[in-house]
């Protein structure tokens, strides 16, 4: 990780770049861990979850790293607090999909039929959510360039606006799911339905943190 010092110098987003890169793997993950589910294979569910928990690790570590590499007093052309607080919703997307990995893991899960299509549905949206706000993140350079204005500002306000929509629409899904799952509670025993709460709001959360993220780097573009 020592290269991280030396990406502030060519640009002080391109270590939050190389951090997304490693979130996007955690929320890639959890894309293979329904699927393994449906598939009804819980030896490769936990493979998936070990795996995410060590991308997400892999993120820390980068995390941590451009923490005490940061610089302190040197100019930088967008405040120290603003990147530290977008790593930390970074971070956070993650750690919430480290979470849906451990979830799976606790005990095999059977995905009733009735809520696959909804579920499925659900995943790609949350999924969509998290690759438009990486390509985001990934703008930040051109944004640098342009000193946040011009039309490459406009075509990111344009691309945070549909994260907004992704995110609600991502809302809806769950909204689907959970009124199914209720109308299912006097078929389930009990911790099978807390435990499918417990996974839909964690999987939502993720779009949650994507969405705020974006917001974040919306304000990026007001302040500048």
């Amino acid at each position: 990780m020592r290269n991280i010092a030396n990406l502030f110098g060519r640009s002080p987003f391109s270590a939050l770049q190389k951090h997304m890169d490693e979130v996007m793997k955690c929320c890639e993950g959890v894309k293979e861990l329904f699927e393994a589910l449906k598939q009804g294979d819980q030896s490769r569910v936990e493979e998936i979850a070990k795996a995410i928990s060590h991308n997400e690790h892999q993120a820390d570590l980068i995390k941590n790293d451009i923490r005490n590499h940061i610089p302190k007093s040197l100019f930088m052309p967008v405040d120290r607090g603003d990147l530290l607080e977008i790593l930390a919703i970074q971070d956070g997307i993650a750690d919430r999909a480290e979470d849906v990995g451990v979830l799976l893991s606790l005990r095999p899960m059977t995905i009733p039929p009735v809520l696959i299509d909804d579920l499925d549905r659900f995943i790609e949206k949350v999924y969509f959510t998290t690759e438009l706000t990486n390509k985001v993140v990934q703008e930040l350079d051109e944004l640098l360039e342009t000193t946040f204005g011009g039309a490459e500002a406009e075509k990111v306000k344009n691309m945070i606006d549909e994260i907004c929509l992704a995110e609600h629409e991502a809302d809806l899904a769950q909204q689907a799911l959970f009124k199914k799952l209720l109308e299912l509670e006097s078929e389930l025993s009990y911790l099978p339905f807390i435990m499918w709460m417990r996974l839909f709001e964690t999987v939502g959360d993720i779009a949650n943190r994507a969405e705020r993220l974006a917001n974040r780097i919306r304000i990026l573009l007001i302040l500048e």
